[in-house]
């Protein structure tokens, strides 16, 4: 009697731990609450460990990542998978097996915040993997520096390091990769990056090669409003939070954690501060960039008057290079065709449906992939154990575009 009632009562705490409210539209919202309470584990163990001073909160996480996501790089019948090194960078190679025509080029950058993930975890393996097959394709998956013990712009210094050198005719060669064929792309942190090369490169005029598309995942691209209308409407959404999108931002820029709570508040922003130009403030003015159906009944949260110097602390929060949506127009419209995938409910949203608005006006031919059902992070769960609806649509419509495009 007593094992039931233990039992029963672990159970419902488990369950009550569990349990989140969703919006109604979200996919499969079990899973994603499973998804959330394992992430959120591994969050408050990691909070606990820093505050006692026994590591780094990052440190932590990046250690059960490589513990439970972590493989080694191995071939199967159809892609030979090694890993290497791009432009001094380490990096996950997977190369088509047989055939002696030249190859589409792909490399990737992996998600996490500038701080977590790597392109040898399991899920972006098994993507890159897949990618390479489909599209007989040379997939360079680029492990960068992370957080923090790199901070900006080290992430962006070896992911250009890395496309440079992927560029490079001596790759190219090497490799079987048709210079007319190669993409540059990379889902959230990696988004960022991806559209921070994109934009680099493309206005290189040394450049002999360049990239003929861009496919950004989801990407974070601006860290001067934290209220826009998908932030306010999903900062409760798993597995992205508000809170933990601009801690993710202080640690990237090598700033002081303490500013948290002003980002959150769009006090670094407000209009007395005197380094953020009109201009600059109009590159990310949603009821200007955003349509309707995404605006809602949001209004914008922006301060008169806040917290004085922070922009002069942080200066990099109006770098482009850390900040692509800041780019200015004449920057945009040399970057090559473009595909952008956002999802209903991610924080994130609406700064790729912005960047979608800012290249069409720049003359970039642009496609735009929104899930309505879709969540921050679902196309990396497109297999098991994991798996999920969305994931595998999202998945297969990046590399279907791809194909069409490539």
């Amino acid at each position: 009697m007593r094992l039931r009632l233990a039992g029963s009562v672990l159970l419902s705490a488990a369950a009550y731990y569990v349990y989140l409210p969703l919006p109604s539209g979200v996919s499969e919202p079990w899973k994603l609450m499973l998804l959330d309470a394992l992430f959120r584990s591994f969050m408050h163990a990691s909070d606990v460990a820093h505050a006692l001073g026994v590591c780094h909160r990052v440190h932590l996480l990046k250690q059960v990542v490589s513990w439970v996501e972590v493989i080694d790089a191995r071939s199967c019948p159809a892609v030979h998978v090694f890993d290497s090194t791009l432009g001094g960078v380490p990096t996950r190679v997977f190369q088509p097996k047989g055939g002696k025509k030249l190859k589409r080029g792909v490399i990737y950058f992996h998600g996490g915040g500038w701080a977590l993930g790597s392109g040898r975890m399991r899920s972006y393996d098994r993507l890159c993997r897949k990618m390479s097959e489909d599209l007989d394709a040379v997939v360079m998956s680029v492990d960068y520096r992370l957080a923090p013990e790199a901070v900006f712009p080290e992430q962006c210094h070896d992911a250009l390091a890395a496309s440079r050198a992927f560029l490079s005719t001596q790759v190219l060669e090497r490799y079987n990769v048709d210079p007319e064929r190669v993409c540059v792309s990379g889902d959230s942190a990696g988004g960022n990056l991806a559209a921070a090369v994109a934009q680099q490169l493309s206005s290189d005029d040394s450049l002999t090669v360049k990239f003929k598309v861009q496919a950004l995942i989801y990407p974070v691209l601006q860290a001067l409003d934290f209220y826009t209308p998908s932030y306010q409407q999903n900062q409760a959404v798993p597995i992205l939070y508000r809170p933990v999108m601009a801690r993710f931002w202080l640690q990237y820029l090598g700033a002081d954690s303490s500013l948290e709570p002003l980002l959150l508040a769009n006090n670094h922003s407000s209009l007395d501060q005197l380094a953020i130009s009109a201009g600059a403030r109009s590159k990310l003015d949603w009821t200007a960039l955003l349509p309707a159906e995404r605006k809602k009944h949001y209004r914008p949260v922006i301060r008169e008057a806040g917290s004085l110097g922070v922009v002069g602390e942080v200066p990099a929060l109006m770098d482009a290079r850390a900040a692509p949506l800041l780019a200015e127009q004449g920057v945009l419209g040399r970057t090559p065709k473009a595909y952008v995938m956002t999802c209903e409910f991610d924080v994130l949203r609406d700064d790729g449906l912005m960047y979608v608005r800012r290249l069409q006006e720049a003359g970039v031919t642009v496609t735009s992939d929104h899930y309505e059902d879709g969540f921050h992070g679902c196309m990396v769960f497109a297999f098991l154990p994991m798996m999920s609806s969305v994931g595998q649509r999202s998945m297969n419509n990046y590399i279907r575009w791809l194909d069409q495009n490539l």
